[in-house]
């Protein structure tokens, strides 16, 4: 991770958990040649327990220069689809979605 190439390390980005791009709006430019196009190398998608982990590095278009390391997961934990993310670049998120047509915890807060 560059934190020189950030204009924030680790944004909070509440529930926007990705697998995949590159939050933009977070990056100054590379600090080796100022360019500011990223790309992602090195993908790889594992399965380790019912968990999928997706890993990748932000790179600079022009020297190659690593910006960040992009983490990201999903698994299912009971009736509900769980996400984490973990990028310097793209920030940290958690989101749990239920897989059900109606998510009983959204249900329950009708009722207050």
């Amino acid at each position: 991770m560059c934190e020189k190439c950030l204009k924030e390390e680790f944004p909070n980005r509440d529930r926007m958990c990705l697998d995949s791009g590159v939050y933009m709006a977070n990056l100054k430019c590379c600090c080796e040649c100022q360019s500011n196009q990223v790309s992602v190398l090195n993908k790889t998608v594992l399965e380790d327990d019912g968990v999928e982990v997706t890993v990748f590095e932000h790179v600079c278009n022009t020297c190659q220069h690593v910006i960040s390391v992009h983490n990201y997961k999903f698994w299912v934990e009971g009736d509900y689809q769980e996400y984490e993310m973990d990028c310097a670049l793209c920030g940290t998120a958690e989101d749990s979605i239920s897989i059900l047509p109606d998510d009983p915890r959204k249900a329950s807060l009708d009722f207050y």
